[in-house]
């Protein structure tokens, strides 16, 4: 007996929909016209102001962290860096709204995410120094590595935030990606699988203005990056990027949506790179000192100091504590950072494979037989040398 024969069979047997009729309702998904915003606003009455006090240190933090590791690639200790100046907020509220349980699905540009997620500060940067590895474990952390090919974190993101419903695990992936990263089939593929299985990922844009030189107007004629969600049948929410509260709540409903079962959400959060795309980029070529003056009147660490101040929240001596532990901060990766790595050759054969194949045991072998008659050279000149000298 098949399938098609068992009793009631017919009734698992629904009639397809007319290719012209949508499957879900398009009104509640359209973002609002325009970036949604809590400070300056009346709906800055209803932010937690303890929550207000931690993004402002977060924000001191992450701006030091930033103009830190520039100033390692500039001393050599970096090969390279993209700034995340001017989106600290995004990076900050994306790392905030996630419990320990959940995935961060970084790119390059947010080692600031993962620093203030929890990640030690040189642990985040040891990919851009071309040392080995990540430099972290993305198990423990629940960090994944940081991706520098444009958007293909994101289906990794759906995927084991699919894995996980199916589990059972109450667990909700959060990736970021640029404006730029929306013009790959990566952010199509992700975006249109999460939709469909529901997936509990929650897909924050950060729209910078410049995917490197290329403006957002060359990328997409859309009204928004955040109509794009429509198009895949799931929210789509367009937030003030430099406003820390207003990320912070937007990515709370979205990661709140998420775990309750009821899907992915795209959230476009509008900002600026202030900073090059990265040190070997000169952003001269492209855009004017005027345009970046005018980013500066909306920097996020300014806005909400004088949204805190102007509340009576944050006085002088609060301000110089947030300085002061981020001036520590920066100590800190400074001095870890100039210290040279000690370097073992044998780990050119760690995690390559879960099991050595014997290709690998044979040219570990053979690289060991080296260093060994190195080793054994150089103690032989040492020797000769220290009798020279008696």
């Amino acid at each position: 007996m098949t399938v098609q024969e068992l009793p009631g069979a017919a009734a698992y047997r629904p009639t397809p929909p007319p290719a012209w009729k949508p499957l879900t309702d398009p009104a509640p998904l359209l973002p609002d016209p325009e970036p949604y915003r809590v400070l300056g606003t009346d709906a800055v009455a209803d932010a937690d102001p303890e929550l207000l006090l931690r993004l402002y240190a977060e924000l001191v933090r992450g701006r030091r962290y930033n103009a830190q590791a520039t100033a390692l690639t500039k001393q050599g200790r970096l090969a390279v860096y993209p700034s995340s100046t001017g989106q600290e907020a995004c990076e900050v509220a994306a790392a905030l709204v996630l419990e320990e349980r959940d995935w961060l699905f970084p790119s390059y540009r947010d080692t600031l995410a993962a620093v203030a997620r929890g990640l030690d500060p040189v642990e985040a940067l040891t990919l851009l120094r071309g040392d080995r590895h990540t430099g972290y474990d993305p198990r423990v952390h629940r960090i994944a590595p940081l991706c520098t090919p444009l958007a293909t974190q994101l289906p990794h993101a759906v995927g084991l935030a699919h894995a996980a419903r199916l589990k059972g695990d109450d667990v909700v992936a959060l990736a970021m990606v640029g404006d730029g990263g929306t013009s790959e089939g990566d952010f199509h593929e992700a975006l249109n699988f999460a939709a469909v299985w529901r997936a509990p990922v929650v897909f924050l844009v950060q729209n910078n203005g410049f995917a490197i030189s290329v403006p957002l107007a060359k990328q997409t004629a859309a009204p928004s990056l955040a109509h794009k969600a429509v198009g895949y049948g799931m929210p789509g929410r367009l937030v003030d990027g430099n406003d820390a509260a207003a990320v912070h709540q937007v990515l709370s409903e979205a990661v709140a949506r998420a775990r309750s079962g009821g899907g992915p959400t795209l959230v476009e959060a509008v900002t600026y790179r202030m900073d090059a795309h990265t040190n070997a980029d000169d952003a001269t070529r492209y855009r004017g000192d005027s345009e970046v003056e005018a980013w500066r009147d909306h920097d996020p660490v300014r806005i909400l100091e004088r949204e805190l101040t102007g509340r009576g929240l944050l006085g002088d001596d609060g301000i110089e504590e947030a300085r002061v532990a981020a001036e520590q901060m920066a100590a800190g990766l400074r001095d870890r950072m100039n210290a040279d790595p000690v370097l073992d050759p044998m780990d050119l054969f760690a995690h390559v494979y879960a099991e050595q194949t014997t290709q690998l045991r044979e040219q570990a072998a053979r690289l060991r037989v080296e260093l060994d008659a190195e080793n054994d050279q150089h103690d032989q000149h040492g020797t000769d040398d220290r009798g020279a000298g008696r």
